[in-house]
C-alpha cells in the first residue's frame, strides 16, 4: 500500500514518515495537491498553531475533499485532527469543517499544554482502534482540544482534568489528538490499522 503524508510546510514529518516505513506502508511526502489522487491512504499531520496550519493547508483543501469523497481513508494527527473542525479559539481562520464543532483551549485548571503519556477510554469499536484497550498509553502534546457537536463521532476519549476527545471516526475519516508515531508499539498498531483500511 502507498500512503501520502501531506507536507504543507508545518512541523517535522520524519517521525510519521519513519513510523509508516516501519509498518511497510510505503509513505511518500507530498507537496503538490494533484499528487494525492494516486494514494490508497492520506495522513494529515499538524504541529503548531491552528491558523498557521490552515493557511498552509488551504491549497490542499479541494484535493483532500476529493480524496475523502472518493472513499480514500484519511487520518488527521494532532493539529491535523483539529483542522477538521469548523473553527478554533486559537486562530480566526476557518477550519475544513468536515466535522461540526469547534476547538477550545484546555482549561486553566490543568497544566497547559498537556505533554506526556495518557490512557484512552474506548467509546465504540472502530477499526482504527483494533487491538487497543483502555489501559494503553499514548503520547499527547497539545493546548487545545476538539469539541464535536455530535458526540457520536468520538471513538475514544482521554482524561486530563476533563474528558476530551482523543480519537474520532466518521466513515473513511479518522483522527487522533495524540501522536501514534511517538507512542511505541501501540501507536504503530493504530498506523497498521489505518494501513489495513487503506488496502480495503
Amino acid at each position: 500500500m502507498t500512503i501520502a503524508v501531506v507536507d504543507y510546510g508545518v512541523g517535522n514529518l520524519f517521525s510519521i514518515y519513519n513510523a509508516l516505513e516501519r509498518i511497510e506502508a510505503r509513505p511518500e511526502l507530498i507537496t503538490e495537491p494533484e499528487e494525492l489522487t494516486r494514494f490508497e491512504g492520506v495522513v494529515v499531520p499538524g504541529v503548531g498553531s491552528f491558523g498557521r496550519c490552515m493557511r498552509r493547508l488551504s491549497r490542499f483543501e479541494a484535493a483532500l475533499r476529493e480524496a475523502l469523497e472518493g472513499g480514500t481513508p484519511i487520518l488527521g494527527i494532532c493539529v491535523g485532527m483539529q483542522v477538521l473542525f469548523e473553527r478554533s479559539e486559537e486562530s480566526p481562520e476557518e477550519g475544513l469543517g468536515w466535522i461540526d464543532g469547534e476547538v477550545v483551549r484546555l482549561p486553566d485548571s490543568v497544566l497547559v499544554p498537556q505533554m506526556g503519556w495518557n490512557t484512552l477510554s474506548i467509546k465504540r469499536e472502530v477499526e482504527i482502534l483494533d487491538g487497543i484497550s483502555d489501559d494503553d498509553f499514548f503520547y499527547f502534546v497539545h493546548s487545545y482540544h476538539c469539541v464535536p457537536r455530535d458526540g457520536r463521532v468520538v471513538a475514544a476519549t482521554t482524561d486530563y482534568g476533563l474528558e476530551m476527545a482523543a480519537a474520532m471516526a466518521v466513515d473513511n475519516l479518522f483522527a487522533v489528538q495524540f501522536h501514534p508515531e511517538k507512542s511505541g508499539e501501540k501507536g504503530l498498531s493504530i498506523l497498521k490499522n489505518f494501513g489495513r483500511l487503506a488496502r480495503c
